[in-house]
C-alpha cells in the first residue's frame, strides 16, 4: 500500500508561482540556494544525460544583462515597451537562475526529451525555491530566445538555449490566486 505524503501533496495542490515584480530583497544566500539546486537537478532525465545545466545570476550579472536587453533590443527593432519589460525583469532582479538546455545526440534518447527534462529542472527549481520560503517566478521572453544574447549575456553555444529563468527573493505581496483549468475539459480517460 502507497504511503501518501499530505504535506508534500498538499504544497503541491497550492502552490503558485509569485510575479517576478513583487520579489526583492534579501535573496538566498549560497548556503539556502544550495538545496534549492540540489532539488532541481533531481529532475526525470531518461538516459541520465544530464542535458541542463544552470547558471547563477546574482545582481551585478542581472544589471549587465538589463543592458544588454537593451542593447538587443533595439538592434533588432523591438518596439521600446518590448524592450522596457524585458529589461525590467532583469533590473529588477535580485537573483536569477538560468536553466540552459544541452541537449547531446543520443541513440536512444530524443532531443525533445532533453528539452523536456530541462523543463522539468525548470519546475522543480520553482518548487523547491517556494517549498524552501522564497517566492519564486519561472520566465523567460524574446531576449532568452535571441542567440546572441544568450552567446554574448550567458555564454551559451551554439546548440544550447535558455528553458527558463528561474527569479528568486522575498515576496512581498501575496498574488490572488488564479482560475485553474477545468479537469473536466482538460482531462480524457481511455476505458479501452
Amino acid at each position: 500500500m502507497p504511503q501518501p505524503d499530505p504535506a508534500a501533496l498538499d504544497f503541491l495542490l497550492s502552490r503558485r508561482s509569485r510575479p517576478h515584480k513583487t520579489l526583492a530583497d534579501p535573496v538566498p544566500d549560497r548556503a539556502a540556494l544550495d538545496p534549492i539546486l540540489t532539488a532541481a537537478l533531481r529532475a526525470p532525465d531518461h538516459g541520465k544525460l544530464e542535458p541542463w545545466r544552470l547558471i547563477v545570476l546574482e545582481r551585478a550579472a542581472l544589471m549587465r544583462l538589463a543592458e544588454l536587453v537593451s542593447t538587443r533590443g533595439e538592434a533588432l527593432g523591438r518596439a521600446p515597451e518590448e524592450i522596457d519589460k524585458q529589461r525590467s525583469q532583469y533590473a529588477n532582479g535580485g537573483l536569477a537562475v538560468a536553466v540552459v538546455c544541452t541537449p547531446v545526440e543520443h541513440p536512444k534518447v530524443p532531443r525533445v526529451e532533453q528539452v523536456l527534462s530541462s523543463g522539468a529542472v525548470c519546475l522543480q527549481l520553482l518548487n523547491a525555491a517556494l517549498a524552501s520560503g522564497w517566492g519564486a517566478n519561472w520566465l523567460t521572453g524574446w531576449a532568452c530566445h535571441d542567440e546572441t544574447f544568450a552567446r554574448e549575456g550567458l555564454g551559451l553555444e551554439p546548440h544550447e538555449l535558455v528553458a527558463g529563468l528561474i527569479h528568486i527573493g522575498t515576496e512581498t505581496s501575496a498574488p490572488p490566486d488564479r482560475p485553474r483549468p477545468d479537469m473536466a475539459a482538460k482531462i480524457s480517460w481511455v476505458l479501452e
